[in-house]
């Protein structure tokens, strides 16, 4: 495979199942996580889930949305796929918020209470000065645990592996500091049981380099006006302000690696610094299941079960997990004869089906032929009594015989479907007219042609006397009239005229 070839990926590319297959082995094995909310959570404790998301970049989904109808069950379908290996819940009772760590798929689950919280957005507001950098979650941060050495006990060693494998594993001989941007710390406080949890980004600066080469280093142009040359300017650094304080030599540390920083070169001395982004827990561990949210409780910070009361509750788990196993053996055996009587019944069904086919199909058939041999031999009798007659001979035998059916043709099947016939009709279209009362019909007729006997009188309700639309001037109106809906009114002077004159 040529270099560079998946930085051009076209469409058949990107949905080659090959090729997606050929995702680093140790981007697959790194622990991916969903976090999310469950129940009615807050804005705030929201505000502070998207925090944790932004914490648990690259290896989380950053865009996931959980809805209520979605459960457990829902999210743990889609985890082989995905490569996830931890779910983070935020949930929030009456008493206080809470924090579920769920190692998939078997467990365990650890819950653990938040006394405090701060959101990055507050952390950000409250410092002097914000660090930012474009390449700051592309890759995991740092675990730092202190103080995890005082207690030895299996639920401290468990907490202790589960948040550790949260995070994937660093090879300290193979890593590129140009990688390491953050780290996230865990502190355990023995008095309280408490565990404060911080972020913070890493920077580096280097050592022994004054305050005015430090500006020019930063591509910050000083002040010169006050300097007649740029030798007194880094000569006379104490004119500066000196509101930084000093660097602990502690965190003075010799690069083993040039480092993409400003004066951070392989070999000289860098301070390490370290700037929070928040946000801020104080955590408290309450219980620990063994299962994903439904095992054995194997400590509680409240409740503790005496033996006997564990072996009660341990067997009334089992007698659950049995009657459930039962119930769904059940399930599926009735769901399995359920489908076997549908098979069944459909096999049976289309037997009768093809038998009444086969039947009616049959009946038909003999029916047409004996239709068809009978008009068959009247038309050849028909046809030989015609030659009898005009010629006077009797007619030859392959003459008016049946004529055998070619080749040639397409063979039909027998059926008994006969396509509707399509009355011919001309392109006009048959005018409907209504005659008057005191015409008879007759001559309507002729005029209009096509209209044929419904030209004539009608009786009841449709007389041209009750008809506002006749087809003649009989009323006000005039529907053949291509000129407006309403007609002039017929002109009665002429009668008038010629009674006057008769008089």
């Amino acid at each position: 495979m040529r270099p560079g070839f998946f930085f051009f990926q076209g469409r058949c590319v990107k949905h080659n199942k090959q090729i997606a297959d050929l995702e680093p082995e140790s981007l697959t094995r790194a622990p991916h996580s969903f976090v999310f909310t469950r129940g009615t959570a807050g804005k705030y404790v929201y505000s502070l889930m998207k925090s944790f998301r932004k914490i648990m970049e690259p290896f989380t989904a950053s865009q996931l949305r959980v809805r209520k109808k979605n459960s457990i069950k829902d999210l743990l379908s889609v985890t082989g796929p995905l490569h996830v290996s931890h779910f983070v819940m935020f949930t929030v009772t009456d008493v206080a918020p809470y924090l579920r760590i769920a190692k998939v798929p078997r467990g365990p689950t650890l819950t653990f209470k938040i006394h405090k919280y701060i959101l990055a957005r507050d952390v950000a507001s409250s410092s002097k000065k914000q660090f930012d950098h474009p390449r700051l979650y592309l890759n995991s941060p740092l675990v730092i645990l202190n103080g995890f050495n005082a207690e030895d006990s299996d639920v401290f060693r468990l907490m202790i592996a589960t948040l550790q494998g949260m995070f994937p594993n660093i090879n300290v001989a193979k890593v590129d500091l140009n990688n390491v941007k953050r780290c996230v710390l865990f502190n355990y406080d023995p008095e309280k049981k408490t565990i404060d949890f911080r972020h913070y980004a890493i920077n580096v600066k280097p050592v022994g380099v004054a305050k005015s080469v430090k500006k020019l280093m930063a591509n910050k142009v000083p002040n010169l006006s006050r300097f007649e040359d740029v030798a007194d300017f880094i000569q006379k650094g104490d004119l500066l302000s000196d509101s930084e304080g000093e660097d602990d030599p502690a965190s003075h540390v010799e690069l083993p690696q040039a480092l993409r920083a400003k004066g951070a070169i392989r070999g000289n001395k860098s301070a390490i610094r370290l700037m929070e982004l928040g946000p801020r827990m104080t955590l408290q561990l309450i219980k620990v299941e063994d299962g994903l949210m439904d095992g054995e409780v194997m400590y509680h910070e409240y409740v503790h079960k005496t033996e006997e009361e564990k072996a009660e509750i341990l067997k009334r788990r089992e007698e659950r997990k049995k009657l459930k196993l039962k119930r769904k053996q059940t399930q599926m055996e009735n769901v399995r004869k359920k489908e076997l009587a549908k098979e069944e019944a459909k096999k049976k069904s289309l037997e009768g089906m093809a038998q009444k086919k086969a039947a009616v199909e049959t009946e038909s058939d003999k029916l047409m032929k004996e239709a068809a041999a009978a008009g068959a031999i009247q038309e050849d009798d028909d046809d030989a009594e015609w030659y009898r007659k005009e010629i006077g001979q009797e007619p030859d035998a392959e003459l008016f015989g049946k004529p055998g059916k070619s080749s040639l043709k397409r063979k039909r099947e027998d059926s008994n479907f006969k396509p509707y016939k399509r009355a011919k009709t001309s392109g006009q279209k048959k005018k409907v007219s209504f005659a008057n009362d005191g015409d008879s019909g007759k001559g309507r007729g002729k005029q209009d042609g096509l209209r044929g006997k419904a030209s004539g009188k009608r009786p009841g309700r449709f007389n041209d006397a009750d008809n506002k639309f006749s087809r003649k001037g009989g009323g006000k109106g005039n529907l053949s009239s291509k000129k407006s809906f309403k007609s002039k009114p017929p002109n009665r002077s002429m009668g008038k005229f010629k009674s006057n004159r008769r008089k």
